[in-house]
């Protein structure tokens, strides 16, 4: 039997239709909604206020074991494309030290210079555990509350990734905010590029509900216990 979507039962795309940004990417319609058009921001940015207030003294202690491990600055910011092509700062904590001749060495080794690795010599100890249950994404919970990103969305992709490698069907990913987490994240665990499984966020934006973000949502803490993300 075929894999299906956890979300809705279609099939999965193989490992045959994930090639990097293909013409061949479905043109796809988000449709307007009570809910995208109003109810999920208000839900996003009060579930992030929420959330910071939760996880005020766990973000705190994390910045306190970035600042002794790795030292100043505390978090990172880099540019990423949202909704409609705007740019913004993400934020997360700090996962790696800030020796540009090892950046230099993995980037000529490794040809790499889009997505994060598990290889990256720069990672601390501190970081890869971070990363491994993807806590250092936790500013953007900041993100969410100033209006650049959702909590279910695609992930946000790199500037430069998108000036080089997006094609125009590949754009419609950025119908939607961006989110922490999403249909990307909880079927492959983020595995491998975003620009090349464009596909699951292209789904995403045709089935975008309520019930949809909360199925994904609820999904999630299983995926944070897998497999690594890429984005």
């Amino acid at each position: 039997m075929d894999n299906v979507t956890p979300i809705t039962g279609h099939a999965i795309p193989t490992q045959a239709d994930q090639s990097p940004a293909r013409e061949e990417l479905p043109i796809v319609q988000l449709t307007p909604t009570v809910y995208t058009r109003f109810a999920k921001t208000a839900i996003d940015r009060a579930a992030a206020l929420c959330g910071l207030i939760i996880m005020a003294i766990p973000m705190l202690l994390i910045g306190v074991l970035v600042l002794m491990s790795m030292g100043s600055p505390i978090l990172f910011q880099q540019r990423r494309v949202g909704l409609n092509g705007k740019v913004f700062n993400v934020l997360k904590f700090r996962t790696m030290g800030q020796d540009r001749r090892l950046k230099d060495v993995f980037v000529q080794q490794e040809d790499r210079i889009t997505h994060k690795s598990d290889k990256d010599p720069r990672h601390t100890t501190v970081g890869k555990i971070l990363r491994r249950y993807s806590l250092d994404e936790l500013p953007q919970l900041v993100n969410i509350l100033r209006g650049d990103m959702s909590i279910v969305g695609p992930r946000p992709e790199l500037e430069t990734v998108v000036n080089a490698k997006y094609t125009q069907n590949l754009h419609q990913r950025h119908l939607v905010r961006p989110g922490l987490t999403g249909l990307w994240q909880i079927s492959a665990r983020g595995e491998g590029p975003m620009h090349e499984n464009g596909e699951w966020d292209l789904k995403y934006v045709e089935q975008i509900s309520l019930l949809t973000d909360i199925k994904i949502i609820c999904k999630t803490p299983f995926a944070m216990f897998g497999r690594n993300k890429g984005g």
